[in-house]
């Protein structure tokens, strides 16, 4: 049997995987041709088009549904507004010491930098969109010489994953079509095929050609070297033409998993996800039904059909709005009239598509993003508003949980990687080294899933609080030092504004000092006058009482001093 070389075998995998992935391929084709016709891409020569693709969307509730999602998620999960996550360390003692809390407050500031300058937001708010459709999003994230970093994202259709024996994606591979141009760019003229180069002569730039990209776990690899063919993960570019079996457009690799592949929902072990898109499908499809015949309908009405007598026949202009017939009436009977009585009662109809529109909502999570934009009421209180959101955040707290584990983690952990790489991280503290740097995220879905915490404390101090004006003692039980620091990790404030454990007991032993030299300097006039007051006594008058006693002790008393 002839042994396959690495290119081979790749070209082998890409099919294995594309193979896999066809069971999904019809049902994400549906939910893009009726909810997002521009999403998806599943021939790899489908790129750059821009023919009219909504044939089948009358009703475009589910595109704003899916709009929305995007939307609620990119404000309420990576708002580029506000702070949305912060670096910490499993050591919360440490975490309280000054130099350490503004090293980790420096960084996660720097790393938002990094986000803001490249197209960090505008991927994540792809990704978004993607998550919300099709249940799978991809964006590989590779190192950038001008912004840190920068990101390709994905549509569903040019891609394949491949998941490892703990159900995390470790593969991707994607089919797509490069100009001649990009491609002598990006890898070199000597690395491209004879065919590339011969375009690239004869000045055809703009000449599209089919490339594979395959990015997974290096199996064979000499753990003792650190070159690129020899990192824990291979990426490698190749045309699959059949010419130059044995070379590569590049040949390359990475300490990490560089593609950022986050999934709405994963049953068992599946590669691909379940999203909304796919749950409200058959609502989508019944709302274009539904929508048609109330337009059938409203056309029999306006336009209904009419019986007409032959010798009218040549007179069809005459029948359009603002025409004149004349005729000789033959008795009472009409000469032009409706073929059938249309009086259609479209009540029923309109009640049940504004249902089936409120289900697409709801899948899409709608009613909760825009729950203060539907809500008419105007005796709203800030309570009742506070705890519809976290009631309606709860439902959202699996799917965070996911966005937090395989998308904003992986995310962060290769902006810190390519940071350090390029030298712009803060120096950290000595007492950092050997320290394993974690994520917490305080966005505003993150608070407003930890704010149900907060809401024990509340009842505890209030509790408390009512206790303390019978017996004040029953304070002394809290730790309002500790509750402070609940409370600011909670909300997810800047740590700087709360002052570290170390610095407090500084201040307060320096307050207790001033507070004592105070008082010492407050009494020391009162023992001078003690002292003066001693000093006028009359010793003599006092030697002769000592005298007289002498009878009541074994011990004579001693003679007072001069």
């Amino acid at each position: 049997m002839q042994q396959l070389n690495k290119r081979q075998r790749m070209l082998m995998r890409k099919s294995a995987l594309w193979l896999e992935r066809s069971s999904w391929v019809t049902h994400w084709r549906e939910i893009s041709d009726y909810q997002q016709p521009r999403a998806g891409r599943f021939v790899v020569t489908d790129r750059n088009r821009g023919d009219k693709r909504a044939n089948h969307i009358i009703d475009n509730t589910a595109v704003f549904g899916a709009r929305t999602l995007a939307a609620g998620l990119m404000s309420g999960v990576t708002s580029p507004a506000r702070p949305w996550f912060r670096l910490e360390i499993k050591d919360k003692d440490l975490m309280e010491s000054g130099p350490v809390k503004s090293w980790l407050h420096d960084t996660a500031t720097l790393l938002r930098a990094i986000f803001a300058s490249s197209n960090t937001y505008r991927s994540l708010h792809t990704l978004y969109e993607e998550l919300g459709l099709f249940g799978t999003g991809c964006s590989i994230v590779l190192p950038d010489f001008d912004n840190v970093l920068h990101h390709y994202p994905l549509t569903i259709g040019e891609y394949a994953l491949a998941t490892d024996s703990r159900g995390n994606v470790d593969t991707v591979c994607r089919e797509m079509q490069m100009t001649v141009a990009q491609m002598i760019e990006q890898f070199g003229e000597k690395n491209c095929s004879l065919n590339v180069r011969n375009l690239y002569s004869q000045h055809n730039y703009d000449a599209w050609v089919d490339v594979v990209h395959l990015i997974e776990p290096r199996k064979n690899r000499d753990t003792g070297k650190r070159d690129a063919k020899n990192m824990r993960f291979s990426s490698c570019y190749f045309e699959p033409g059949k010419d130059n079996w044995d070379e590569f457009l590049s040949e390359s690799g990475f300490d990490r998993f560089v593609a950022l592949a986050p999934r709405w929902v994963v049953t068992g072990n599946d590669v691909y996800g379940t999203s909304p898109g796919m749950e409200c499908l058959g609502d989508v499809k019944q709302l274009q039904h539904q929508q048609l015949r109330k337009g059938q309908a409203i056309d029999y009405m306006v336009n209904p059909p009419i019986v007409v007598p032959t010798r009218y026949k040549e007179n069809a202009r005459a029948r359009l709005p603002g025409g004149v017939f004349y005729v000789d009436a033959q008795g009472a009977q009409q000469p032009v009239r409706s073929a059938f009585d249309v009086n259609l009662n479209l009540q029923h109809l309109m009640v049940d598509i504004q249902d089936v529109r409120e289900r697409i909502r709801s899948a899409y999570y709608a009613d909760l993003f825009l729950m203060m934009a539907n809500d008419s009421r105007s005796n709203v209180t800030a309570t009742e508003v506070a705890e519809r959101h976290e009631e309606k955040l709860l439902m959202l707290g699996p799917v965070l949980e996911r966005l937090h584990n395989e998308l904003l983690s992986p995310l962060i952990d290769l902006a810190f990687s390519y940071a350090d790489r390029a030298g712009i991280l803060p120096t950290p503290p000595p007492e950092l080294e050997g320290m394993e740097l974690g994520v917490e995220f305080i966005s505003v879905l993150a608070q407003a899933q930890r704010a149900v915490a907060t809401q024990g404390m509340d009842r505890l101090l209030g509790t408390v609080g009512q206790m303390a004006a019978i017996k004040p003692e029953v304070l002394d039980k809290i730790d309002f030092d500790q509750v402070v620091d609940d409370y600011g990790d909670a909300y997810g404030v800047n740590p700087k504004i709360v002052v570290p454990d170390d610095a407090v007991a500084a201040l307060r032993k320096q307050r207790a000092a001033a507070m004592q030299a105070q008082q010492s300097a407050a009494t020391a006039p009162q023992v001078v006058e003690s002292a003066k007051t001693a000093s006028e006594i009359d010793t003599a008058n006092l030697q002769d009482v000592l005298t007289s006693l002498q009878g009541y002790s074994g011990v004579s008393p001693a003679p007072l001093p001069a």
